[in-house]
């Protein structure tokens, strides 16, 4: 789906890709979702954001009761993509150096620009982005009765509140474009200036819009 979202999309290098979490557990290949990421990294301007999927993912490889935690959230298929033959499940040894670097280091928690504000989940509206609580960043669902008006008065992009109709939610201060791609619905690509989005799914349909 990722593959074939980018290739709707079509963007060019004077493009920013922003991605906002999420890349592992979701999907039947994690690891390619990883390498994919980090190969766009060589042609494309790439911001990735880290989701609480990967938060689970970091925390397993030191703590035993973070692992089964993970493993009941997708960890078992995410480690499932990292075996060493085919049919062969993976270990927390088997994940490449690069990939753990990519999780520690490449990922922010946050991107910020003059208009947006772009994070995995939400932010406390009334703190600045650099005193959030891990709770907003990665955890908090949204509240549609309830949109997010941060203080900067920036429109806030996020995902991880599944949208099961597969429709973007806007909230005017609040963009979700989490449409439920894990679990049969669409993944998006929103362009935040031209309001533009570009969809796909596990069938390969592609469809767009303007919001």
């Amino acid at each position: 789906m990722l593959d074939d979202l980018l290739a709707a999309v079509q963007p060019t290098p004077d493009d920013t890709l922003i991605f906002l979490g999420d890349y592992v557990d979701r999907g039947p290949d994690s690891r390619g979702v990883i390498d994919r990421i980090l190969a766009i990294r060589k042609t494309f301007r790439t911001i990735t954001l880290r989701g609480n999927h990967e938060m689970m993912m970091l925390r397993s490889r030191n703590d035993a009761s973070e692992f089964k935690s993970w493993c009941r959230c997708g960890g078992l298929q995410a480690l499932g993509s990292y075996g060493p033959s085919p049919g062969r499940t993976g270990t927390l040894n088997d994940v490449p150096t690069e990939h753990w670097h990519f999780l520690e280091n490449d990922c922010l928690d946050y991107y910020e620009t003059d208009t947006h504000i772009f994070v995995h989940a939400g932010a406390d509206p009334q703190l600045p982005l650099n005193e959030q609580k891990e709770l907003w960043l990665f955890w908090e669902f949204l509240n549609p009765a309830w949109p997010i008006r941060h203080i900067s008065g920036k429109t806030l992009i996020v995902g991880h509140t599944s949208q099961k109709s597969g429709e973007i939610l806007d909230l005017g201060t609040t963009i979700c474009i989490d449409t439920n791609a894990y679990n049969g619905g669409w993944l998006t690509c929103l362009d935040v200036i031209s309001r533009q989005y570009w969809q796909v799914n596990i069938m390969g349909k592609v469809r767009t819009g303007v919001i």
